[in-house]
């Protein structure tokens, strides 16, 4: 992290040619600082975190356009909070736009206030195609590029996410503040489209630029997971766990991904081990949406496996439940619906689908309630006919929305979870016009996933009930 005296002022700003329409050369130091801290997935207690920068900022300069950008920006592409639901960041959006018509600012800050407004209203898409307009005149804009990534990356936008950082990527010089995380932008999207080894080559060498860069960490994790290289990922992670174990807001999803290996590998009690002193102690400090998926989604992975978990879907239950309302993401609402199953917890699981089916009833431009209907109903109405036994029709709700599932957001390794649960429901199916489904999934599973344990396991199991 720059030492505060690193941090650019309004000169350092028009120098790069990103002038910030302020006087106040603390509120640009900060607006830095804040904008470093999401980038590098971590808060600088030397710099008060993000939310004591943010608070300093606002008193520096509270009629900054920019610093209400970020510091709304930021909340919402937590995804924990919308304006529909937050009264406080509804009043905070609705004081952005006003200052935003009362200042003279560049049409590059009048995009940002567009962006945040349009992604405040549901509307991604939308409000990613402005950031790009941003970035076409402005490539070095790291705000409108992470803005971006992230935005695609909600809607499963892979090639978008790759393709966005690619047209800027020769502008990012070693020169350029941020340049190396930059290269870890770029490897992930690279990951996600299947160019392995060439995603590799680009974290590594982010991290041969800055070891502490847990991003480009997390897409060599995802590499591995994505060829089946448990034991690989497993020395990797090992080997790095010191330079990015204190990226406090990645952390506990590496973690997730160590743990993935040992899913992986057939070593469960080595993957419980990680959710008890990693990933829950993490979600219940932080209660971030990230630790709320991580922890759900492996839990689920591991009772899909066999593995009892005993009562630790009580103990993700609390965090969750008070967002089983939210719907500001399919991705996050699948996820809470499997803690409310997990926890057999009825009526949470019923008043997220009565209320999933109401917003998609009257989506407006929200993309993720319009996408409700035909994807994320289907999905988390299979999710609850799979608990309770119907896998027949489980099935029948899966297999059309399939190669949909991945406008949920998410990454490769993340949705693997619906794969898996796709083959678990058929290899329970009863109707004989849906025996020869596991077979064909298994067989395409391993097909792309070679030499993968975990397929070999399920295709044990297919075999033991003569599907294979």
């Amino acid at each position: 992290m720059p030492a505060s005296s690193a941090l650019r002022d309004c000169q350092a700003w028009k120098d790069a040619k990103l002038p910030l329409s302020t006087t106040s050369n603390e509120a640009c130091k900060l607006f830095d600082a804040t904008l470093t801290q999401y980038v590098k997935w971590a808060n600088d207690k030397s710099l008060g975190g993000i939310e004591g920068c943010l608070a300093k900022l606002k008193a520096a300069d509270p009629t900054f356009a920019m610093g209400h950008v970020i510091a709304n920006g930021l909340v919402l592409i937590g995804t924990g909070s919308s304006v529909r639901l937050d009264k406080e960041l509804d009043m905070a959006m609705k004081t952005m736009v006003e200052l935003s018509k009362t200042q003279p600012l560049t049409p590059r800050e009048q995009l940002h206030v567009s962006a945040v407004e349009t992604f405040a209203k549901g509307n991604l898409s939308k409000a990613c195609d402005l950031w790009e307009e941003i970035l076409r005149d402005h490539p070095t804009d790291m705000l409108a590029l992470k803005f971006a990534h992230d935005g695609y990356f909600y809607l499963g936008y892979k090639e978008q996410m790759r393709d966005s950082v690619a047209r800027v990527y020769p502008f990012w010089t070693p020169d350029v503040p941020l340049s190396s995380y930059v290269k870890g932008l770029y490897s992930f999207g690279l990951m996600e489209t299947h160019f392995y080894d060439q995603a590799a080559k680009l974290a590594k060498e982010a991290l041969s630029a800055e070891p502490t860069d847990a991003w480009s960490v997390h897409t060599v994790a995802h590499v591995h997971e994505m060829r089946a290289e448990y034991k690989a990922g497993l020395e990797f992670m090992q080997h790095s766990e010191n330079q990015w174990k204190d990226s406090d807001m990645l952390a506990c999803h590496n973690y997730w991904h160590w743990a993935l290996y040992l899913i992986e590998k057939g070593d469960y009690e080595g993957a419980l081990t990680i959710y008890d002193n990693h990933i829950l102690p993490s979600l219940q400090r932080s209660g971030t949406m990230l630790d709320m998926v991580d922890s759900c989604s492996m839990l689920f992975r591991l009772q899909m496996e066999g593995v009892s978990v005993g009562q630790r879907w009580q103990d993700v239950l609390p965090v969750t439940r008070p967002h089983s309302q939210d719907h500001i993401l399919l991705f996050n609402d699948a996820h809470f619906l499997m803690a409310s199953l997990g926890a057999q917890d009825r009526q949470t699981t019923q008043d997220l689908l009565t209320s999933l089916q109401e917003a998609s009833e009257s989506p407006g431009e929200n993309c993720q309630h319009l996408l409700a209907r035909d994807v994320g109903l289907p999905l988390c109405r299979a999710m609850v006919e799979f608990k309770d036994g119907n896998a027949d029709r489980a099935l029948e709700l899966l297999l059309p929305i399939r190669y949909r599932i991945v406008q949920i957001g998410g990454s490769d390794a993340q949705r693997d979870v619906f794969n898996q649960l796709l083959i678990h429901t058929a290899l329970n199916c009863t109707s004989s016009a849906y025996r020869n489904v596991a077979r064909s999934l298994l067989m395409e599973r391993d097909a792309l996933k070679p030499n993968s344990p975990l397929t070999e396991r399920l295709i044990r199991k297919a075999a033991a009930v003569h599907l294979m």
